[in-house]
């Protein structure tokens, strides 16, 4: 996919996730001067951009932690220019072993709220706020099926991602009136190139066979799916839309079953 993202000032959360990476390359591959983040080292993904002819600062830090991004938000908008483009990029964070609600610690919900809620509410404040100002921007939510059907074991994950389907709601109905769209796009079962050689192995053929039985279109995702709905939503093709969640799932969250 094409777009015209030339000389926009993109930045990307959590580029050494799944999604965060596929993301900022396509932005970079688009056009867009691309800012990498990540607690992890960002460097990696900020080194392919530049090797692919583009241009990309990295910034690592906590952004679920409001002090970190006023910092860097400050430090982005000084030394490189002020941000036309956010995606946040956040989890999922699953740390051992997973829980029912009947048993679910206090600490791994905490844990997950923090990495897959805080994040996106404190980047978004610190970014829309300026965005405000200029009277122009947009932002792209990375949230999960799971933030729009439950998961069994995943109630926190699954509690933070729908949050964050409604926070983009709100936070579009907040700032439509300056010219700042919000949007989200929330992937099904995305493989990548490391997960799939895992996911086809003759052992797991019966647990493969049972995620693809409900999905419609009868296939996994792609990562270059889910940049392709952040290219979209970030360029002026989808000038007019905002609010609303793109479900990239093959047809998963339709509430697909089989024939009796």
């Amino acid at each position: 996919m094409k777009v015209d993202l030339y000389n926009r000032i993109a930045l990307v959360t959590s580029v050494a996730g799944v999604l965060g990476r596929p993301a900022a390359l396509a932005l970079a591959e688009n056009g867009a001067v691309v800012v990498v983040n990540d607690l992890q080292n960002p460097e990696p993904t900020c080194e392919e951009i530049r090797r692919c002819g583009g241009t990309a600062h990295a910034f690592q830090m906590d952004m679920s932690y409001s002090s970190t991004v006023d910092v860097m938000v400050s430090k982005i908008e000084a030394e490189i220019g002020p941000i036309d483009i956010l995606i946040n990029s956040t989890g999922p964070h699953f740390d051992g072993e997973r829980f029912p609600v009947h048993q679910f610690p206090d600490s791994e919900w905490r844990r997950v709220l923090h990495n897959d809620l805080d994040a996106v509410f404190h980047c978004s404040r610190a970014v829309s706020s300026r965005m405000v100002e200029r009277g122009k921007g947009t932002i792209i939510n990375l949230v999960s099926a799971f933030g729009i059907v439950p998961a069994r074991y995943q109630s926190a994950h699954a509690a933070a991602k729908a949050a964050v389907v409604n926070f983009t709601r709100s936070h579009s109905v907040e700032v439509g009136q300056y010219g700042i769209r919000v949007n989200g796009v929330a992937p099904g079962l995305i493989l990548t190139r490391e997960s799939k050689e895992f996911f086809h192995r003759p052992e797991n053929k019966r647990s493969a066979d049972n995620w693809l039985s409900h999905i419609p279109l009868g296939v996994a995702g792609e990562t270059e799916d889910i940049a392709a709905a952040v290219l979209f939503l970030a360029s002026d093709a989808a000038k007019n839309v905002t609010g609303q969640t793109l479900v990239v799932d093959g047809g998963w969250t339709v509430g697909f079953s089989r024939d009796w």
